[in-house]
């Protein structure tokens, strides 16, 4: 478990810079740890790579960088997102050193778990194989997905900001976003299946792959609650709502507003 081990310690690292504002030890701390731990394991694991686990590594880090520089880029840049955000999101000003440190393990931790799969495979000696290949292609579609909608939210936002965003992948998941997180982490948790060795492995992996899954909901969540106050009168938005699933295609889920244990 010593490379695990490393990782997270990388994962630490690289996040630490949620100390300068909490709500980046999720957010753009997310990004850097996972890019880090990419590079790590390049770099460390060099002797074993493989053309798949080579893949999965840089995977690691183009997912990371482009997350990380579009959170910061959005939280640096966007004037209208931060004056928004500063009535949803706290400053984080008065929390204690105590829970800063809570956050800031416990989301080092997640993201470890998050690439274990990966990990696991170098500890384990395995190379590339078929889940490997197929993990990989769906991670390389929700890295695509999400990327899209991110595209498509900013353009439309540009051309009309009061408006809520319903085209491009938006009209068949009001989420498009969170839904390609899912896929890229579904992509890394398949790529793992084989490979898990023993019960610690795989409670690790599992860890990881629900934590994010729950996590996406609860974003999922806190955004219709903010769309909700912002476009609730609007019956356009509310046909919307009534016949565009919220995080998955074609699954007839459309709200997750009351479901209060979605607190992440």
């Amino acid at each position: 478990m010593f490379l695990f081990l490393s990782m997270f310690a990388v994962a630490l690292v690289f996040s630490a810079i949620g100390f300068k504002k909490y709500v980046w030890f999720i957010s753009i701390g997310y990004g850097l740890a996972v890019a880090a731990i990419g590079v790590a394991l390049l770099i460390v694991c060099r002797e074993q790579l493989s053309a798949g686990t080579t893949c999965a590594c840089v995977l690691l880090i183009v997912y990371g960088l482009r997350l990380g520089g579009y959170l910061a880029f959005r939280e640096l840049r966007s004037s209208s997102y931060n004056s928004k955000m500063k009535t949803e999101i706290k400053s984080g000003d008065d929390m204690s050193v105590v829970a800063k440190l809570g956050i800031w393990i416990s989301a080092s931790l997640l993201y470890v778990c998050e690439t274990s799969p990966v990990i696991f495979r170098f500890v384990n000696g395995s190379g590339t194989d078929t889940l490997l290949i197929i993990g990989l292609f769906i991670s390389v579609i929700g890295l695509i997905v999400e990327t899209a909608a991110d595209l498509q939210k900013n353009a439309a936002k540009k051309a009309n900001p009061r408006r809520f965003v319903d085209t491009g992948l938006f009209r068949i998941v009001r989420c498009p976003n969170y839904f390609g997180e899912m896929l890229f982490w579904t992509g890394v948790f398949v790529g793992g299946i084989t490979i898990c060795a023993g019960p610690l492995q795989w409670i690790a992996a599992l860890l990881g792959y629900l934590g994010i899954i729950y996590v996406m909901f609860g974003g999922a969540r806190r955004l219709e609650i903010r769309q909700n106050k912002s476009y609730g009168n609007d019956p356009e938005y509310q046909h919307y709502v009534a016949s565009t699933p919220i995080m998955i295609p074609l699954v007839p889920i459309y709200s997750v507003e009351k479901h209060k244990w979605l607190v992440a």
